[in-house]
């Protein structure tokens, strides 16, 4: 007698077992083509999923429908290959936990796999090429008129909202870019379990950069899609504010230090000779406030005037924080191009926030970095600054540096989609901005 429940059993378990192969398959041969992916190809295991619709990853696992794979894999192999590389960008570019603060999910997952798909057609190996649609040749070519010179999943997301695409254009796009499920993207899950992913993908992301940058025999310089991307995930980016907070000087105020004494010697002193405390508290303490320091804003042609406002808002934010100012500031607030338009001394508070509601951007000229540095020369020799702490520049980097560094700590502050840092001094500090998260505050600032 046959046992049915055993039958299915063993039909799904045969299922299972094919499966494996296909996808094993894809790796080799992705391997084969792409060596310096070997550690990212390898860092996910399979598991079948009865229930899921058409394939997946969280990170850890690809997670597969088995009628879906082996259809899939009927119509052509080149399209599981294709699959199992994009499942793998996913996690090398942080699409699962960089969606998890996106506003709109669904142009989140769009932008992905926009992105991912961008990289594979661009990619020429035999193993996954696919002449690409007309459709995706247009969406290409729209993005990078935008301006983004790298077609990242922030990048896109920010252009998509931008764009305000209708609820049909965007079902059109999802039906053309989409190749796997991110359903397991927003699932609930510890935070040492996405600590533990981010580390492992952040890892194989450099060793991937490492392997390309290394790899003349293989290809791996031809493949300058996927090194753009890998550069500028790579990219250490910054919390402004934290930053602006460091720029802090310590300085000694007369004010009660209320913490640098016991309070039960204190009490016992009064208590015991009726008006000695056993120890008197100091007069001073140190506290780190902001005193002097110069912001200069590139106000060429490449800078946008929203952005500029709203980096200014930013560092407006952070002095207008009781612990970080004195009660008298020197800081310069310097607008220029190829040379200086416009030099606004604030000193206090009250100043930021009138210079910020009339705020207008002046220049709109070429970019060199010179004049900025021997405007500040000439205040420094004029005695503008008793203790000049240093130097932030809001700009795309598209300018001429000046040849020596300043007596003064510098740091260029640059926008991640739109920059160029090549020729970027040694001696400088070089932080990088998300474009969205300043546009996002600048949007919540007009409501």
């Amino acid at each position: 007698m046959i046992d049915p429940v055993r039958d299915r059993q063993l039909s799904e378990l045969n299922l299972v077992e094919v499966c494996t192969e296909i996808l094993n398959r894809a790796r080799t041969e992705l391997y084969l083509n792409m060596r310096f992916l070997d550690v990212s190809l390898s860092s996910l295991g399979y598991e079948a999923a009865w229930t899921m619709d058409g394939l997946g990853t969280d990170g850890f696992l690809i997670y597969y429908q088995p009628d879906n794979l082996i259809q899939m894999y009927r119509k052509g192999r080149v399209l599981v290959n294709r699959a199992f590389l994009h499942m793998v960008f996913h996690c090398l570019f942080g699409h699962i936990d960089g969606g998890k603060k996106a506003g709109v999910p669904e142009l989140w997952d769009l932008a992905c796999d926009i992105a991912m798909e961008s990289v594979i057609d661009e990619l020429y190996q035999k193993c996954v090429y696919i002449h690409p649609s007309a459709a995706r040749r247009e969406m290409y070519l729209r993005l990078k008129a935008m301006g983004l010179k790298v077609l990242t999943a922030e990048g896109i997301y920010e252009a998509l909202r931008r764009m305000d695409l209708p609820e049909h254009q965007v079902e059109r796009l999802t039906a053309e870019f989409r190749v796997d499920s991110h359903e397991l993207w927003r699932k609930e899950e510890p935070p040492a379990m996405a600590s533990r992913r981010q580390n492992q993908w952040k890892d194989n992301r450099e060793k991937l950069q490492t392997a390309m940058e290394m790899g003349v025999k293989d290809g791996a310089r031809d493949n300058e899609s996927l090194m753009e991307q890998v550069r500028a995930e790579n990219r250490d980016r910054y919390d402004y504010k934290a930053f602006l907070r460091k720029f802090a000087v310590l300085r000694e105020e007369l004010q009660v230090d209320a913490d640098s004494f016991d309070y039960g010697f204190y009490m016992y002193g009064m208590s015991l000779y009726g008006n000695m405390p056993l120890l008197e508290p100091l007069e001073t303490r140190e506290i780190k406030r902001i005193e002097d320091f110069v912001i200069a804003v590139d106000t060429s042609m490449s800078c946008s005037g929203e952005l500029v406002r709203r980096f200014l808002e930013e560092t407006y934010g952070v002095l207008a924080e009781s612990e970080s100012y004195f009660r008298k500031i020197n800081v310069h607030i310097v607008q220029c191009d190829d040379r200086i338009r416009s030099d606004t001394v604030i000193t206090s508070r009250e100043d930021l926030k009138q210079y910020m509601e009339n705020f207008t951007v002046s220049g709109y000229g070429g970019t060199d970095f010179r004049p900025v540095f021997e405007y500040i020369r000439s205040l420094m020799a004029q005695g503008r600054f008793s203790r000049l702490k240093g130097l932030i520049y809001f700009t795309d980097g598209k300018g001429i540096y000046p040849a020596e560094s300043p007596p003064y700590d510098t740091a260029f502050v640059f926008l991640d989609d739109n920059y160029s840092d090549i020729s970027v001094p040694a001696w400088a500090i070089k932080l990088i901005l998300r474009r969205g998260e300043l546009e996002e505050k600048a949007a919540g600032g007009k409501d």
